[in-house]
């Protein structure tokens, strides 16, 4: 008998005992085998999760929490990247810390309420709240949402404000490792003394005092709930912000309040009580007094526009800004305000405004906006509105060679002068007379009438039209198309004057101001550096006859001729407005523009500056100039002496020969030869004369007549 081995259910079929095959064994069912795989799977992945989260507790220290609140303060710096100009906060020392016994109960519970009502009975972080944070993570969305008030007090004090899953996972570790490591009560009284709560307060002792001007002691409940709901988003709950943060605050109240009741901290009745409290008015905080307070608000207020940045970003994000205002000009500045200007008695009511821009950049090198910031916030450089004066002549002059108008072109300088285009005669300062002269010698003298017969001529909008070129803003009040233009009816900043001229000192390149050069903040991983804005303005064809008829307005013969002090070539202009209210010296090296301006103001309106005591009447020769010069003189010692482009003569061709016996082109006698024939002119006056103009064409040369004017009002009588 042969015995043969039984088979298995895989290679055969077993026999019952009657010869018949028995049933076949059921099929195990595929979700089994996807169990068993997705259990090992499971398995596998916790295990090396559990140890990626063990070697991560292991290696993620706690970091020192004074680093950071160093890291936290926003430092300015000069030019050099070295020197420190200010600090916008400085959150360390803005902080006054108190034990949690001097924080009343119930503004801790309204804390709680609002932000982690099981912060005493649960670990340092909340599960579920991490699985939604995780969630939102991979589907695409924040990381932000169910911490707990142990995680906010890791973020907010050790890490960034990024909303990533790495920067999640640390602060998870960290969260653990701090609730292991201290108490509660620690961890509570470290997050009220540390939390952000707007108006630049850190610390639930700065909060009180900065909404509700008290110590934290004396809060109320209702107090205590509004301090709870500000922590969330100082931006968005801050009422004094407008209606819509008071409704956003209006509401986080109500739920605050409803979340002490719901937990056994409050009765009905007190929630009934409990009414939104009077907030104070914010207060600006650790402001920087003196000159330097016009340039660390210049400063935020270009972090603000240029960056977006917030007010939070700017009081927490630790920025590290480099400016563009140069230590040693700005110093000089300040010193050579404080030698020349007015003093005592005599200087009430007197403003000066001074700016420095570097040609062809835009970079603003020096300003002054005022004695002291904490005194007076107007930045009497960037913000005053100063009637311009004669410093708007120049842009005529670019005007008119933009249509082939030579500067060598003479017009009569008799004063006084009358014009279809006005009711009152034009007027020169002082009243003098000259004979027939080229625009290069009335720049230099400033001759109303000369500039007014330009205008007519070449029309006022393209007098606009190139102070818009130079960088006048489009939006600079006073400033039109009107004929009177020419003479300075805007009133536009000192700084626009200064950048202006520096465009005609860059040869027609003009560049959009700017103040901040780069900005580093690791808290917020910003790394910026400014894009410069340089576009043509103007050709330097007319750039070059411009400066030509501008230098010699610093020449001997001129009114700036002092400028020369400075011992290098050098252009500018001269400005007193009508009824001097304002007196201007603005001027210019290749290198370096700076505009000089003083005006007087009580209760808000405009005064003459006449029979100043001690100093008589002001003009722009005077005083702004010699701010100019003493300003100019250290500020530009080691700088290369770098000579202005030569003239070109556009329109040279079309200025008739004078003959022989006539004067120079700079005489104040009267050449025979006449001028270039007149364009018609563009601009749209608003009113017609009173009476006929005593002037007249020459017979030699034709003109064309200026289409009949509707009737102006008296036109202003610059002096120099």
């Amino acid at each position: 008998m042969i015995l043969e081995p039984m088979s298995t259910p895989a290679r055969a079929s077993r026999r019952t005992r009657g010869g018949a095959k028995p049933a076949a064994r059921p099929a195990r069912p595929r979700w089994r085998k996807i169990l068993k795989w997705g259990s090992l799977t499971a398995l596998v992945l916790g295990l090396l999760g559990i140890g990626a989260a063990v070697w991560a507790y292991q290696v993620v220290d706690v970091p020192t929490p004074n680093d950071l609140a160093l890291a936290q303060t926003s430092i300015i710096y000069y030019s050099d990247g070295k020197t420190e100009m200010g600090r916008l906060s400085d959150p360390e020392g803005d902080r006054v810390s108190v034990p949690l016994t001097a924080v009343p109960d119930h503004v801790q519970k309204a804390l709680l309420a609002a932000e982690d009502r099981q912060f005493y009975t649960q670990g340092g972080i909340s599960p579920t709240g991490i699985a939604r944070a995780i969630w939102s993570g991979l589907t695409g969305g924040p990381t932000q949402g169910g911490s707990t008030i142990t995680q906010q007090y890791v973020k907010n004090y050790f890490l960034t404000q990024d909303q990533t899953i790495s920067r999640k996972a640390k602060e998870i570790i960290i969260s653990i490792k701090v609730d292991g490591q201290m108490s509660k009560d620690d961890i509570l009284q470290n997050y009220l003394n540390t939390i952000y709560y707007g108006r630049g307060a850190y610390g639930v002792q700065n909060a009180a005092r900065a909404y509700f001007g008290k110590d934290v002691g004396k809060l109320t409940v209702a107090e205590g709930a509004v301090l709870a709901s500000v922590i969330r988003g100082p931006s968005l709950y801050d009422p004094a912000l407008g209606a819509s943060q008071q409704k956003n605050l209006t509401d986080r109240f109500a739920y605050v309040l409803d979340g002490m009741v719901s937990q056994g901290w409050l009765t009905s009745a007190e929630r009934t009580g409990a009414t939104m409290p009077k907030i104070v008015p914010p207060v600006t905080k650790r402001a920087t007094g003196g000159p330097t307070g016009y340039l660390i608000e210049m400063v935020r207020k270009e972090l603000k526009a240029d960056l977006s940045l917030s007010d939070d970003d700017i009081l927490r994000g630790g920025l590290r800004v480099v400016t563009t205002i140069d230590k040693r000009a700005q110093d000089a500045t300040v010193a050579s305000v404080k030698k020349n200007f007015v003093s005592g008695d005599a200087a009430k009511d007197l403003h000066i405004g001074v700016a420095a821009v570097r040609p062809g950049d835009g970079a603003i090198v020096a300003v002054y906006g005022g004695a002291d910031y904490l005194t007076q916030q107007l930045n009497d450089a960037t913000q005053a509105n100063i009637d311009a004066g004669s410093t708007f002549k120049p842009f005529g002059l670019i005007g008119a060679l933009n249509q082939g108008i030579s500067t060598k072109t003479r017009y009569d300088g008799r004063s006084p002068m009358r014009f279809p285009e006005f009711s009152t005669p034009i007027s020169n300062y002082d009243h003098e007379s000259f004979g027939r002269v080229d625009l290069r010698y009335a720049l230099a003298k400033s001759i109303n009438t000369v500039f007014m017969r330009l205008n007519i001529e070449s029309g006022p909008k393209n007098t606009m039209d190139a102070a818009i070129a130079a960088g006048v803003p489009k939006d600079t009040v006073g400033l039109n198309a009107e004929y009177a233009n020419i003479l300075g009816t805007a009133s536009p900043h000192v700084l626009d004057v200064a950048n202006a001229y520096a465009t005609i000192a860059a040869q027609g390149q003009r560049a959009s101001t700017y103040v901040v050069t780069s900005v580093e903040s690791n808290p917020l991983d910003l790394h910026y550096t400014v894009a410069k804005n340089v576009a043509a303005g103007f050709s330097k064809d007319v750039a070059a006859d411009v400066i030509d008829a501008m230098e010699n307005v610093t020449s001997p013969a001129g009114f700036g001729g002092r400028a020369r002090e400075i011992g290098r070539p050098c252009a500018g202009k001269t400005g007193t407005s009508e009824e001097r209210k304002s007196v201007w010296w603005a001027g210019y090296v290749p290198q370096l523009s700076v505009a000089v301006a003083i005006y007087k103001e009580t209760d808000g309106v405009k005064q003459p500056l006449r029979n100043i005591p001690g100093y008589g009447n002001l003009v722009g020769a005077g005083i702004p100039l010699s701010v100019w010069i003493d300003l100019m003189k250290p500020t530009l010692e080691g700088v290369p002496v770098v000579d202005f482009p030569a003239r070109v003569g556009i329109g040279d061709t079309k200025v008739p020969t004078p003959p022989p016996s006539t004067t120079s082109t700079t005489t104040t006698a009267t050449p025979t030869t006449t001028r270039p024939t007149s364009p018609t002119s563009t601009g749209s006056p608003t009113s017609s004369p009173t009476s006929s103009p005593t002037t007249t064409t020459p017979s030699s040369t034709t003109t064309t007549k200026p289409r009949k004017p509707k009737p102006t009002t008296p036109a202003p009588v610059p002096t120099p």
